[in-house]
């Protein structure tokens, strides 16, 4: 049996790692003392357990991830995940084919808004103006 406190303090190690301490703790902080429950949920066992296990890769992982929160319609989440994404070491090219399996299965409206962002933060916008 893990200690609670160390699933914790991993998951906020892995959290930080995929997220940058910046955002994470703008994240954390984000709802007060009212969301540091949640916030502990999340760094336990969403970070600490699910995400350090050994079935999937961090790129599969991220990968899935992207593909859950686009066909959930979830874009704020989806622009998280995608910066974790390259920083699991995904690439444009991958997350392009997750997107089209999203608009394949889930939906053409499921996968534009993530489109965008996902070539926001892969540096493949094209330039305003």
């Amino acid at each position: 049996m893990v200690d609670i406190s160390d699933l914790h303090a991993r998951g906020l190690r892995r959290r930080q790692k995929m997220f940058g301490e910046d955002d994470v703790a703008e994240r954390m902080a984000a709802a007060g003392d009212f969301g540091t429950p949640l916030q502990n949920i999340i760094n336990a066992y969403v970070y600490g357990d699910v995400w350090e296990r050994s079935g999937l890769s961090d790129q599969i992982r991220s990968l899935v991830m992207l593909g859950i929160t686009a066909a959930s319609s979830k874009p704020a989440e989806f622009r998280v995940h995608a910066k974790g994404a390259l920083a699991n070491g995904c690439t444009a090219a991958q997350v392009q084919d997750v997107l089209l399996l999203v608009a394949m299965y889930c939906g053409i409206p499921a996968a534009i808004e993530t489109s965008k962002i996902a070539a926001e933060v892969f540096g493949e916008a094209p330039p305003e103006g």
